[in-house]
């Protein structure tokens, strides 16, 4: 009899609060118009608290800023450009294929072995499907 006194107490306890902590909610939360959270939102945006965009950081503070001007950026670049420090466009893609080119100039094996040697793998299904790493 006692335990049973003593659950319907926790209960009623428990009700009690969770009806206290719904009632004592801010009412202005609740009552927000459409027309008010636009101009929330657009408040926010202006000041730099909401940035646009995908995958970009959130607020002010995740934007370092640089310790050159544009002007001295753009002038170390045509200096290195002068020097041949840059790196032309297109050679990076060239000079990764070079040591596969190196690789295979030496081959032991005929043209006619390889494609062979190709076709069989591929009726055993020992090559990668389409679109898999290595």
């Amino acid at each position: 009899m006692n335990a049973r006194i003593n659950i319907r107490f926790v209960s009623t306890a428990a009700a009690l609060a969770a009806t206290a902590a719904l009632l004592s909610a801010p009412a202005q939360a609740q009552q927000l118009t459409r027309a008010e959270v636009n101009q929330q939102t657009l408040a926010a945006m202006k000041a730099g608290e909401i940035v646009s965009g995908e995958g970009r950081p959130q607020g002010p503070e995740a934007f370092a800023a640089s310790s050159k001007t544009r002007a001295e950026r753009k002038a170390e670049t045509l200096q290195a450009r002068r020097k041949g420090e840059l790196p032309v466009g297109g050679e990076g893609t060239y000079k990764s294929s070079i040591s596969q080119q190196t690789a295979t100039a030496h081959s032991t094996k005929t043209r006619e072995q390889r494609k062979a040697e190709t076709m069989e793998a591929i009726k055993n299904h020992e090559t990668m499907q389409p679109g898999e790493a290595a």
